[in-house]
């Protein structure tokens, strides 16, 4: 029994390719982001465009599928909190095995009758291309640590200097010139 769906946009039929080794067939295509493809700060809307260009390759184990995919990624800035917008292009390749092929490994891909699922290989692929922390700029310089001010906005923005409150008793320890250390007169002989 197959579990996948040869209706969803990401499940390709590779009945043209044959099982020739050689034969391979060029594809571009549109189709909509899948949910859940990217992280919590940075991710690809669900629904947007997600562009494949492909080259569907058959050998000797299997089809061979390689190419790249083009996301548009949407979150905000984790320095100042901007929204941001970039555009992710990355490659992928895996060798969808055939059902009866020889191949041992339980983690390779396989063709169920005809048909691949491409939606893992791209959303590893794209999540693992996204940058760890994204900025609006390599130079952003964030927020204000006091009060949340965007400091691109005003790059002159400072605040008095204050005490922390764990340290406030101790202000009026503070010596003057005149004060005795450690019980010694403040004479230099």
């Amino acid at each position: 029994m197959s579990t996948v769906d040869p209706q969803a946009p990401l499940v390709l039929d590779t009945r043209e390719l044959g099982r020739r080794p050689g034969a391979q067939r060029k594809l571009q295509r549109s189709v909509p982001a899948p949910a859940g493809l990217g992280t919590d700060v940075l991710g690809v809307p669900e629904g947007t465009e997600l562009e494949l260009r492909m080259r569907l390759e058959s050998v000797m184990e299997g089809v061979l599928a390689s190419g790249t995919a083009r996301v548009l990624l949407a979150g905000e800035c984790v320095r100042c909190l901007e929204p941001l917008e970039q555009t992710l292009e990355v490659d992928f390749q895996e060798l969808y095995a055939f059902p009866e092929s020889d191949i041992e490994d339980d983690e390779a891909s396989r063709l169920e009758g005809d048909l691949l699922d491409l939606e893992p290989v791209v959303r590893d692929a794209v999540v693992l291309a996204l940058p760890f922390q994204p900025v609006c700029s390599d130079d952003c310089p964030g927020l204000c640590t006091l009060c949340g001010a965007r400091l691109a906005d005003d790059p002159d923005h400072q605040h008095e200097a204050a005490v922390d409150p764990r340290w406030s008793a101790l202000a009026g320890l503070a010596l003057d010139d005149t004060d005795e250390v450690a019980g010694k007169p403040d004479d230099p002989r």
